[in-house]
C-alpha cells in the first residue's frame, strides 16, 4: 500500500522544499536590497520602494517579488491539503505580486495600480486560512477550523494595522510594519505546508503499522 493509497492528498517533497525557500527568499530579498542602497531607511521606506523605478536595486527586489509570486502559484497548484477556494485566493496573490511589480510605486508620489494590487495580496494572505478549513480528525489539525479562523483573525489585525499606517503619511514606521506583514504571511503558510507533511507521515505510519498487525 502506498502513501497515496492511505491519504489521496500527501505533501510532497518540493513542497517541503518550498516551505523553507518561501519565506527566505521574502526575508533576503528586501534585507539584501535595503543592504546594497546607501541612505535606505527600512523602518520608515516600504519594501516596494526598492522596486521603484528610481531604485538603483530595482531589478534585484523585483526579481525576489516574482520569485515568490512563482512560488505562491506552485503552492496553490499541488498543496492539495488546502481547500480549493484557499488555492484559489492564493493563485491570485501570486498573480497580485506580478502585478504589483509591473506596476512599481514611485518614491514620490503613489502609483494606484501598485496599491490596488498590493492591497489586494495583503487582504489575500491574510484571509486565505479560513478558505482552507477542513473537516474530519483525516485532515492536519492546522487547517481545520479553530487553527484556521484563529490564523485568518491574527493575519488580518496584523495587515488592517499595517495598512492603516501605510495610507498614514504621518506615521514614519510603515516600513517596518510592512516588513512585520510580509514575513507572517510567508511564515504561516510554510508553517501549515511542514505540519501537514509531518501529520500525513504519521497518520501514513499508523496506517501502516495497522495494516502489518
Amino acid at each position: 500500500m502506498t502513501q497515496a493509497d492511505i491519504h489521496p492528498h500527501q505533501v510532497s517533497r518540493l513542497l517541503l522544499v518550498l516551505a523553507v525557500v518561501g519565506p527566505v527568499q521574502s526575508v533576503l530579498g528586501w534585507s539584501l536590497s535595503a543592504a546594497l542602497w546607501p541612505g535606505y531607511d527600512p523602518v520608515v521606506q516600504t519594501i516596494s520602494e526598492l522596486a521603484s523605478p528610481e531604485s538603483p536595486v530595482r531589478y534585484l527586489q523585483s526579481s525576489f517579488f516574482i520569485l515568490g509570486a512563482l512560488i505562491d502559484i506552485v503552492v496553490a497548484l499541488r498543496f492539495t491539503v488546502l481547500a480549493k477556494p484557499a488555492r484559489v485566493l492564493i493563485f491570485l496573490g501570486g498573480l497580485a505580486t506580478i502585478g504589483l511589480t509591473i506596476f512599481p510605486t514611485p518614491l514620490v508620489g503613489v502609483s494606484e495600480p501598485h496599491r490596488v494590487f498590493a492591497t489586494i495580496s495583503f487582504v489575500i494572505f491574510s484571509i486565505w486560512p479560513v478558505f482552507g478549513m477542513r473537516l474530519g480528525r483525516e485532515w492536519p489539525p492546522i487547517v481545520r477550523p479553530l487553527a484556521s479562523i484563529v490564523a485568518t483573525l491574527v493575519l488580518g489585525a496584523i495587515a488592517i494595522g499595517f495598512l492603516a499606517i501605510w495610507t498614514n503619511p504621518e506615521i514614519q514606521t510603515a516600513g517596518f510594519w510592512e516588513r512585520a506583514v510580509t514575513t507572517s504571511q510567508a511564515i504561516y503558510p510554510a508553517l501549515v505546508i511542514f505540519l501537514s507533511w509531518r501529520f500525513m507521515k504519521n497518520q501514513s505510519r499508523n496506517s501502516s503499522l495497522s495494516n502489518k498487525s
